[in-house]
């Protein structure tokens, strides 16, 4: 059975756009019944994965589907079909008490199945394997029947078709198609040129561009690995041009893409998954994470600019830069959709509509100007919501996987009994507890997207953070910031490894340079837990005291790691640095008094010996 590529193409172009299509018009016409909503989220999900994997090798410059590819579309259109035409016995039947009929038990096998190949295509086997581990110990260790395990996955809202999937159908399928829209109208090439404007010109220019850059784009994006491939083909060779080592130039544009999924406006899928988690909206997550995200970007930025200092590395000629006053008078209108999003959300409209109005408000933004009007045609907008479409597949086949897991997790009391054993290898002390929390995060979190493993953390680790007497938002934020950073953290470092394709580097030497330019995000959960106030939680003066603190001490840390503050630093300073920044994590006065004699003990030796290299020049 041959087909031409471009008949394949067209097939996936079509299922693509009628995904975008159905979740542009539920969005303005509101959402069916839940169960109605994912299923057909589901249903699309799955059908373009095994689309876009059901080619073979070209023969004769022609491919051939794969049969087995054809047999799951299939499938997955019988399994999803019968869940949204037979919704009303589905909702009337009793659960656990009524017996399930033999179609329920043929489709629920197949469509946990079919959940399961298709999340291994879209990211990997570690998803699935990790499922697959869960459903053994449910039938197993659990003792749970395999009629109660299918029910759960397959017959309501609390397996499959659960929170993270509603998730990924009503938020993120709209974000996405944003960022799509936002990035076809030319707004990356704004980030990149405002950013090349801003910090190209000074020391270690193009890696500061890499960090601007990355935090902009990344907020509209939400992957890190995306951001690395879209700004990184640009950054990296700069960064090698200038000076920089191979290995700190790949790993400066993964630890900047990596924070993204932090920075608000927009962050990544996972921020919306929290907020329905947490019951609040999403301004309320996009507020605590302000903060930090800040902390997280101001400390690779020093970072950046100590190794220049150190390395006597100049920035790009101002000739060869945009001006910044140009690049926003002719494009920087394209800005609005980002600011309308914003003002929506502080009007207290809900997030979806949020981006309704993001979306809505692209292409108008784009023909205000002549610069920006010639990307506006129909085949630049269709273009966008098909990759809308399709980036959106790889959320939505993780949340359904990771649904799974929270299945076994409700039916079997796994998380109860999980966090009994997190209290008891901590001893209930609560510092212990946050390092085993962290650990498991970054493990759970290898070679998965930031989503399942943000989920699966919260079924397992949060309740435990939460008995020891953690706020529950800074605990969902705790776990939130590790599932991100396995992104940077060996051996499974996949925003590493995207950037090493791009600079041609070392892997264990640009997972190390990662480790020390990140180093702040693995401190920042630990001071938010401690401190709340740094998530804009407390009062105002608690809120300015550590907020001023923090700064000042994620500036010890870029400077002790980097070595280098305003001259090369001896050991010792390199150390009363690194003290300082470690006493003023710990809100409070005494640590605080600490801190400050540590860097004024600092300041002292490095002012005067600049002093004794400024009169020597002369």
């Amino acid at each position: 059975m041959l087909k031409s590529m471009n008949s394949i193409a067209t097939v996936i172009s079509l299922v693509a756009l009628s995904m975008s299509g159905f979740h542009l018009y539920i969005a303005w016409q509101g959402p069916p019944d839940a169960l109605t909503l994912r299923a057909v989220h589901l249903a699309f999900a799955l059908t373009l994965i095994f689309l876009t994997s059901a080619s073979t090798s070209q023969e004769n410059g022609k491919a051939q589907f794969r049969l087995d590819s054809i047999l799951f579309i299939v499938l997955t259109v019988i399994a999803c079909g019968y869940l949204v035409l037979h919704q009303d016995y589905i909702v009337s039947r009793m659960v656990y008490v009524d017996a399930l009929r033999p179609v329920d038990w043929i489709l629920g096998i197949i469509t946990v199945f079919l959940v399961l190949e298709g999340t291994r295509r879209a990211v990997g086997w570690a998803l699935p394997v990790t499922a697959i581990g869960f459903l053994i110990y449910a039938l197993t260790i659990g003792g749970v029947e395999l009629e109660r395990v299918i029910e759960q996955m397959y017959m309501g809202t609390e397996g499959i078709l659960g929170i993270p999937l509603y998730v990924s159908a009503t938020y993120v399928m709209l974000f996405i198609l944003f960022g799509a829209l936002v990035e076809r109208t030319g707004t990356g090439a704004l980030f990149m040129d405002f950013a090349m404007g801003l910090a190209g010109h000074s020391a270690g220019g193009p890696a500061k561009v890499s960090c601007i850059t990355s935090g902009m784009f990344g907020t509209v994006s939400g992957s890190a690995v995306a951001n690395v491939m879209t700004t990184g083909a640009f950054t990296i060779p700069l960064m090698k041009r200038l000076g920089y080592k191979r290995a700190f130039a790949g790993s400066v544009e993964a630890v900047a893409s990596t924070g993204g999924q932090i920075m608000p406006p927009i962050m990544g899928a996972t921020a919306f998954i929290m907020a329905e988690f947490l019951g609040i909206s999403y301004l309320k997550v996009a507020m605590y994470a302000l903060l930090p995200a800040l902390l997280y970007y101001i400390a690779l930025f020093l970072s950046i600019h100590f190794e220049a200092k150190k390395n006597n590395m100049h920035g790009l000629d101002r000739a060869e830069l945009p001006k910044v006053s140009t690049v926003l008078k002719e494009r920087g209108h394209l800005f609005l959709p980002l600011i309308i999003i914003i003002g929506t959300l502080l009007l207290g409209f809900s997030a979806p509509f949020a981006a309704l109005c993001g979306i809505a408000s692209t292409i108008p933004t784009a023909l205000l100007r002549k610069s920006t009007r010639k990307h506006i045609n129909l085949t630049n907008i269709l273009k966008a919501l098909e990759e809308g479409a399709k980036n959106t597949v790889t959320v939505a086949l993780s949340c359904a996987c990771a649904g799974i897991v929270i299945g076994v997790i409700f039916i079997t009391g796994l998380g109860l009994e999980f966090t009994n054993l997190v209290l008891s290898a901590a001893d209930n002390h609560l510092f212990l507890a946050l390092v085993l929390t962290s650990f498991a995060g970054i493990l759970l979190g290898m070679g998965m997207p930031t989503a399942p493993a943000y989920i699966m953390q919260t079924a397992l680790l949060v309740p435990a953070l939460v008995k020891l007497g953690v706020i529950v938002e800074a605990a969902h934020m705790f776990v939130f910031y590790f599932a991100i950073l396995s992104a940077i953290t060996p051996p499974v470092a996949l925003a590493v490894y995207a950037a090493n394709g791009i600079s041609r580097a070392s892997i264990w030497d640009s997972s190390l340079a990662a480790l020390r330019l990140g180093a702040t995000g693995y401190i920042i959960p630990f001071m938010f837990v401690f401190g709340p106030s740094l998530l804009l939680i407390g009062s105002g003066m608690e809120i300015l005291q550590t907020s001023v603190t923090a700064i000042i001490g994620v500036a010890c840390l870029a400077s002790g790691l980097s070595g280098y503050l305003f001259t090369p630093t001896s050991i010792w300073e390199r150390l009363s640095l690194l003290t300082a920044a470690l006493v003023l994590i710990k809100p409070g006065l005494e640590t605080d008094i600490i801190g400050a004699a540590l860097i004024i003990f600092t300041l002292f030796f490095q002012l005067r010996r600049k002093s004794n290299i400024l009169s020597a020049i002369k």
